[in-house]
């Protein structure tokens, strides 16, 4: 009978081995991997939510300093006359296949963008949802100062939050009735402006989803007129 070698190892010890070495291997790289994955989700999950909070906190900003007009200054505009310039307008775009909503409002938070631009005065403001060529939706803040120019959705207007699910707003009458639409300068609503406007916004990337909803009550308000 052959004796083995001292200090040697069989071929079939160092095969065990190495099979053994291949499986630890894999099982630690895989670990691996789910960590790194499990990090980027929340990095991604982390950017995203802290992008919905600052859009939030921009519309519930521009809301609290909205600017409207009232009596004596404001009448019920004419058949032939130019819009009230500090109108309050709620709608919703069905163009995407989404009803994202869309909002106008005048506000004294007017931020320049361009070197030399004016740096005060009242704003007219539009949040709106643009659907990217990549398909990401993305929430943008239009802003210009007088002569407020007719709203077309712009590529340049910055973005306040990508990968938007949905946004709402709700708008509540003096008299506490909710409406997912207005237009201050309508004879439907009286050229009234609402008390209150609740705000909804949903962000998420894959199946992950934030939903973020304030009220706010507007400082300003004009009644029903007539």
């Amino acid at each position: 009978m052959a004796k083995r070698p001292a200090g040697g190892f069989t071929l079939l010890e160092i095969l065990v081995a190495m099979a053994i070495l291949g499986m630890v291997v894999t099982t630690v790289l895989a670990s691996f991997n789910m960590v790194f994955s499990s990090t980027e989700r929340l990095d991604s999950g982390a950017t995203v939510f802290e992008m919905g909070k600052g859009a939030m906190e921009r519309m519930v900003a521009d809301l609290e300093n909205v600017y409207i007009l009232d009596r004596p200054f404001f009448k019920p505009p004419k058949r032939d006359d130019p819009p009230d310039l500090y109108r309050i307008q709620g709608s919703l775009d069905t163009s995407s296949g989404t009803n994202f909503a869309q909002l106008r409002l005048s506000s004294r938070l007017h931020l320049p963008l361009e070197p030399g631009a004016r740096e005060t005065g009242i704003a007219q403001i539009v949040y709106y949802v643009q659907t990217r060529r990549d398909g990401v939706a993305v929430l943008r803040r239009a802003d210009h100062l007088f002569p407020y120019p007719r709203f077309e959705e712009s590529g340049t207007d910055p973005v306040l939050c990508e990968n938007v699910k949905s946004l709402a707003f709700v708008f509540v009458a003096q008299d506490g009735t909710e409406q997912e639409t207005w237009d201050s300068d309508s004879d439907r609503f009286g050229y009234a402006t609402p008390t209150m406007i609740l705000v909804r916004l949903e962000v998420g990337a894959g199946e992950d989803a934030t939903l973020f909803r304030t009220a706010v009550r507007l400082p300003l308000v004009r009644s029903k007129q007539g």
